[in-house]
């Protein structure tokens, strides 16, 4: 994996943590990825992101942000997480424009988090589709429910009566997954063609 120096809107926190971002990954211009931050490959991070590890456990340690191969971040996500936590999204995650994620939180395989929702001190179970706008807050969702928009969970007992993901909302998270990767590819060869600074540090370049 490759460290990142400041540029871009990528650089340390003041522990002096330095972003690691797979070369395969794109990171938008625009976008803040601050300290103990570690993208995997083939991750799309899109405009206007904040992926931010900074804040010190009473030991003075900051534990990781970890985004999992090909997972996308997409337009204006917030991620942080409380001192002493971390914040983990398996591999093939989709999380959609708006979305806010306050670790300590974990977020299973191929799970799809739609637009303005919230996770606060959750976990979600591989291939979890949560809908718009609905917020988790200190609970574990389990493998394949959906989470209907709009929903406030704030026990573990508020999804028993959940159903679970159906093959139209699998094949959408899927068609998802699969586009995040061709505009990925796309920002990369244009970056690299096109750009006189990407050479200086814009994650992706060679």
């Amino acid at each position: 994996m490759k460290k990142v120096m400041s540029h871009y809107g990528v650089r340390s926190n003041p522990n002096g943590d330095r972003p690691e971002i797979d070369p395969t990954a794109f990171v938008d211009p625009s976008a803040q990825i601050i300290g103990n931050v570690r993208i995997g490959p083939n991750v799309y991070i899109g405009p206007q992101a904040v992926i931010r590890a900074d804040e010190a456990d009473t030991e003075g340690k900051v534990h990781p942000i970890v985004i999992k191969a090909e997972s996308n971040i997409q337009d204006g996500v917030i991620i942080h997480a409380r001192g002493g936590t971390s914040v983990e999204i398996g591999p093939r995650a989709s999380i959609a424009h708006g979305v806010i994620i306050h670790g300590p939180c974990e977020i299973g395989e191929g799970s799809f988090l739609a637009l303005r929702s919230v996770l606060y001190r959750a976990t979600l179970e591989d291939a979890v589709w949560v809908g718009i706008g609905s917020v988790i807050m200190r609970a574990t969702i389990p493998s394949h429910t959906m989470v209907p928009a709009g929903s406030v969970i704030r026990f573990e007992t508020d999804v028993r009566h959940f159903r679970l993901t159906n093959l139209k909302e699998q094949k959408y998270q899927e068609d998802v997954c699969s586009v995040s990767q061709t505009i990925r590819k796309g920002y990369l060869d244009l970056h690299r063609d096109s750009s006189p600074e990407n050479v200086d540090g814009l994650p992706g370049a060679s």
